[in-house]
């Protein structure tokens, strides 16, 4: 019968790797130190979104308070929480992409 052990622990090796990468962030709202880095740079390429949110959410509301609070301009909030929920969702920008079309 052949040695197994060595393929035992490849596979062990295996299943911790995909059990670490299965372990929920601490705080799924915090944001990526990607998209930090990237909206703390006063001088990055921004573009316009516009799209229609149901007034009874309050969504403008809310954001303008939490700027008058914690000082975050306008634009970063709405990007940090669009870019926590659709990484959470599995929808990372792929930043190497917009280097290449900035370039």
């Amino acid at each position: 019968m052949p040695e197994l052990s060595h393929h035992a622990q490849q596979l062990r090796a295996v299943a911790d790797a995909l059990e670490a990468q299965s372990d929920p962030p601490a705080d799924p709202l915090a944001p990526h130190i990607d998209t930090l880095s990237i909206t703390k740079v006063r001088h990055t390429s921004r573009g316009q979104i516009n799209y229609a949110v149901p007034d009874d959410l309050q969504i403008q509301r809310r954001v303008r308070r939490y700027h008058a609070n914690y000082g975050v301009q306008h634009g970063d909030i709405v990007a940090l929480a669009l870019d926590a929920f659709l990484r959470a969702k599995g929808y990372p920008p792929d930043l190497n992409a917009a280097k290449t079309d900035a370039t």
